[in-house]
């Protein structure tokens, strides 16, 4: 079900949902794992050693240590009127709050964003 939030509309939980598996496979595959199940129903199965694909923007315990593994620090925004933030900022990746479910889901999106920005660019430039 979608809902208005401000100017833009929401997508669908479920929409959201392939979104979130969709980031993670391609961070998955920028890992070095190329057979990953095509299923969203069971959330992805990593084929090469039949390990589930991390739930890097659903679980923190799969999330956090991104953070640690690729420097990635998360900036709130402040605003002047001491209202609650709006959004996080990752290098340059943005998350607004109001488009995801919660602040920590969007928090995690923006984590998994980040650290597939690091290893692009790291593949792209040929670094380790």
């Amino acid at each position: 079900m979608e809902s208005k939030r401000g100017p833009t509309m929401r997508m669908s939980d479920e929409e959201y949902f392939r979104s979130c598996v969709a980031k993670e496979r391609i961070l998955a595959k920028l890992l070095g794992h190329e057979n990953i199940e095509e299923c969203y129903e069971s959330a992805g199965v990593l084929w090469d050693n039949g390990k589930a694909l991390p739930k890097w923007t659903r679980d923190w315990s799969a999330c956090g240590p991104l953070m640690v593994q690729y420097d990635l620090s998360p900036v709130y925004d402040h605003p002047p009127d001491h209202a609650p933030s709006t959004r996080v900022t990752i290098g340059a990746i943005v998350a607004q709050f109001t488009d995801h479910p919660s602040k920590q889901q969007a928090v995690m999106y923006a984590i998994v964003k980040a650290a597939i920005h690091v290893l692009e660019y790291r593949k792209a430039h040929h670094m380790a």
